[in-house]
């Protein structure tokens, strides 16, 4: 994948991956800095899909580790993506105080919608939006199969897509469909990178993690997103 690649390549600094964590909702990698990815797995029998050199994984080149996203092995993919996000330094001078409901509402007050990824938070932007389309993999009551993205996304005029889309491998298409939108990634798979600009993002709504005990701990107890400790919500925002 080519965002993959432009992301890896713009890490100018390695760093030895120190700890990898693979909990039901959450990986967390460590190596220069502690990075987060959504946990996804294959709904197959458990002696397939197995991650290359599951248990020799600490110790290796975290450049190398991240290479795991480009993998259709979903575990595999979420390793490389919360190794990604470990070897990045989050800018936080690009980052503003406002959240992403905050930022989808204001962009989106009383245009068209689209949420990639059904969140706790749609109800909420429904009241804003005129109207307001949830695609998902996973269809919940009101929401549209992730199929219908190339209908639904060319008539919206903001988009809120997951960064899980980099572990399934739909981040491009859906970018690709999002052209001249307001673009916002969400969730703390997203990658904290500028990179992500030049591909047509607007703001990237994501985590840092400054407390990584307190965050392994969390996750460890089957935390889901709310109840993670230990990181810092932000806001990367494209400058003009």
């Amino acid at each position: 994948m080519r965002i993959l690649n432009d992301l890896i390549s713009s890490l100018r600094e390695d760093n030895v991956v120190r700890e990898v964590y693979t909990f039901v909702f959450w990986t967390a990698v460590i190596s220069k800095n502690c990075g987060l990815a959504s946990t996804f797995r294959e709904e197959q029998p458990r002696h397939q899909g197995v991650v290359t050199e599951a248990g020799n994984l600490r110790g290796k080149s975290a450049l190398k580790l991240a290479e795991y996203a480009k993998s259709d092995n979903l575990l595999e993919a979420s390793i490389g993506m919360a190794t990604l996000n470990s070897l990045i330094d989050v800018d936080e001078t690009n980052c503003v105080a406002k959240n992403a409901l905050d930022i989808l509402t204001e962009k989106g007050k009383d245009k068209n919608i689209a949420v990639v990824g059904h969140s706790p938070w749609v109800s909420n932007l429904q009241k804003a939006a005129r109207k307001l389309w949830v695609l998902e993999q996973r269809p919940q009551a009101g929401d549209l199969p992730a199929e219908a993205a190339e209908s639904i996304l060319p008539q919206a005029d903001v988009v809120a897509i997951t960064g899980t889309s980099f572990i399934n491998h739909t981040i491009e298409k859906l970018l690709d469909l999002s052209k001249a939108k307001f673009v916002v990634l969400v969730g703390p798979t997203s990658p904290m990178s500028p990179v992500l600009f030049d591909w047509g993002v607007d703001v990237i709504s994501g985590v840092k993690v400054v407390e990584p005990g307190e965050t392994i701990r969390s996750i460890s107890e089957g935390a889901i997103f709310r109840q993670v400790k230990g990181v810092k919500l932000l806001n990367m925002v494209k400058r003009k």
